[in-house]
């Protein structure tokens, strides 16, 4: 039998909609490997937030002053005294920029072999092998992982959210990290506020490329018709139009949002890789050859400065 432990990653109090996607994988693996699932919550004052993950497995609470603030030298260790804690043999996150700084770090502190990115589970038992995509996506590996402990990061998009399942119960962590030992001090966090949705979790994306040769208005304008969030290759961002967090692609942020609409993108395999997971593609370019056109389900080939003014006034009229 071998338990699970996911790390449930938190912002203000609330759940991660990420989390709930590791929780998901938590409870395929689980029930491949006969074990139990187990909870990690970390902060200050998240007890309330235990309560409310005890409706997926056994959760083990670490609630204290010097885990207010994220840091990994202090998140590691409690990570890897809550896996001996819970048996697991198994330790999951999901593939965020937190969960992807602290699991090799609480792996190494374990001895635990990592897989990163993984979008799927086969086998059973003390077979369990794990897919990831390498080469951008182009080959899918089966990894076997044959430490005592494993630990692995998930593609959010690629798992489904996990099932309620009855409750469990939530069992304090004590936590002996000494905040004076550390290294490293939070100082501040500048978030960017925005109120269109996070791009990695809402449902619609208008994204931009190069072919808007630096005016993304009309990609913005038709992103807040829809309410949707704003995403751009890589060329946009290299050549600083927007924010490098709108970045969709193998080197920014991976998404699979219901709709995808990509405008003035030719679809470089890197940006493909970021975004081919999308339930539908919808495709605007000038040029017909544009290798986006070979994964859109909708392809236009046109002038984006023409066709979304159109497009928006389609969606006003709609509404």
């Amino acid at each position: 039998m071998s338990n699970v432990l996911v790390v449930a990653e938190q912002v203000h109090g609330h759940v991660k909609k990420a989390t709930l996607n590791a929780l998901g994988a938590g409870q395929q693996l689980a029930a491949r490997s006969g074990g139990k699932l187990h909870v990690l919550v970390l902060g200050k004052g998240v007890a309330a937030l235990a309560e409310e993950l005890k409706a997926y497995g056994e959760v083990h609470l670490a609630d204290a002053p010097v885990l207010e603030h994220y840091l990994a030298e202090s998140y590691a260790p409690v990570v890897a005294e809550a896996v001996r804690a819970s048996a697991a043999s198994w330790l999951v996150a999901a593939a965020t920029a937190q969960g992807k700084d602290l699991l090799p770090r609480a792996a190494a502190r374990l001895g635990a072999a990592v897989a990163s990115e993984v979008v799927a589970l086969s086998g059973e038992g003390a077979a369990v092998l794990l897919r990831r995509p390498m080469w951008a996506g182009n080959v899918l590996a089966e990894v076997e992982l044959t430490t005592v402990v494993r630990a692995f990061t998930i593609r959010p998009t690629d798992f489904a959210a996990a099932v309620r399942e009855g409750a469990g119960s939530v069992t304090a962590l004590p936590v002996a990290v000494d905040a004076a030992a550390l290294r490293t001090r939070f100082v501040g966090f500048q978030e960017l506020k925005s109120e269109r949705p996070e791009l990695t979790e809402a449902r619609v994306v208008v994204a931009g490329g190069r072919g808007t040769k630096g005016d993304f208005k009309e990609v913005e304008g038709l992103a807040d018709d829809l309410g949707a969030a704003v995403g751009a290759s890589r060329a946009a961002v290299d050549a600083g139009w927007v924010p490098n967090d709108w970045q969709v692609g193998q080197t920014g942020k991976v998404v699979a949002p219901e709709l995808y609409i990509a405008a003035g993108i030719s679809g470089a395999i890197q940006h493909l890789a970021g975004m081919k997971g999308s339930k539908v593609i919808v495709a605007i370019n000038k040029d017909p050859e544009a290798p986006i056109f070979q994964i859109a389900d909708y392809g236009l080939v046109a002038d984006l400065f023409k066709a979304i003014p159109e497009l928006r006034e389609k969606v006003k009229a709609s509404k």
